[in-house]
């Protein structure tokens, strides 16, 4: 049996709202939201406390974030 794009598209469409239907948001992006997140952590060699790696993390995210949003910035005034 064969498929057309359009049509495994459409069926790709109708499992994620299926499962969508059946999971909470959270529980279905946690794993990438770690993986994403992990990025981002400070070097485990620096022996912090978990209050002060978090800050660093959530820091070095932000830092991410406002490059991305220069670098946006400045391809749209081009």
């Amino acid at each position: 049996m064969t498929f057309d794009s359009r049509d495994m598209g459409l069926r790709g469409r109708i499992g994620g709202y299926s499962r969508a239907s059946k999971y909470p948001a959270d529980e279905l992006t946690r794993d990438a939201r770690a993986g994403f997140l992990k990025r981002f952590e400070p070097s485990a060699e620096l022996n912090l406390s978990p209050e002060e790696f978090q800050r660093r993390t959530l820091a070095n995210l932000r830092c991410h974030m406002a490059r991305l949003s220069r670098l946006s910035s400045r391809a749209r005034r081009r």
